[in-house]
């Protein structure tokens, strides 16, 4: 009897750690979403100094990653999408003027969402919001609007456009 549960034991572990092992890879984009999230956010609050520190921070995340490391379903996207990211990143880090930081955060939010599509890099949902006005989209991690392209001026302006699931 004992040596049936510890087989069953070793095969339970075993099959949980193959488990987490595929869970990590796959969250290995995770930190991306999150800086995103810290460059809207700032966005939202018309604060360019911390847009352009998250952006730098999205930037330096976005450049550590190597390509090769993730599984080969997540390789081509991210890959296609890197250098694109990272331009508007970069663009966004040297500036301090927030008009300047959101239409690039146009163009990032744009491939941002192509990645996210590819990829799973969450279990939560992820909205992709639509702003009338500036005729652009953003990621959002609730479904409550917060216009990252007027901040206070037009904070509630847009809708869900898609949600992720």
């Amino acid at each position: 009897m004992k040596k049936i549960f510890l087989l069953v034991a070793f095969f339970a572990t075993t099959c949980t750690q193959q488990i987490f092992a595929q869970d990590s890879k796959s969250t290995q984009l995770t930190p991306l979403l999150t800086a995103y999230y810290g460059v809207k956010n700032a966005l939202v609050n018309s604060n360019s100094a911390d847009a352009a520190i998250n952006a730098g921070s999205f930037l330096k995340t976005v450049n550590s990653i190597d390509a090769k490391s993730l599984p080969s379903s997540e390789q081509a996207a991210f890959t296609g999408l890197q250098n694109k990211l990272a331009f508007d990143a970069r663009h966004m880090s040297e500036s301090k003027d927030i008009a300047h930081q959101r239409e690039h955060f146009a163009n990032f939010s744009a491939n941002f969402f192509k990645l996210a599509k590819a990829v799973k890099l969450t279990s939560g949902s992820i909205y992709y919001d639509y702003c009338p006005m500036q005729k652009s989209y953003w990621l959002s991690a609730e479904v409550a609007i917060k216009n990252p392209y007027f901040g206070k001026q037009m904070l509630t302006c847009g809708k869900v456009a898609e949600e992720l699931k």
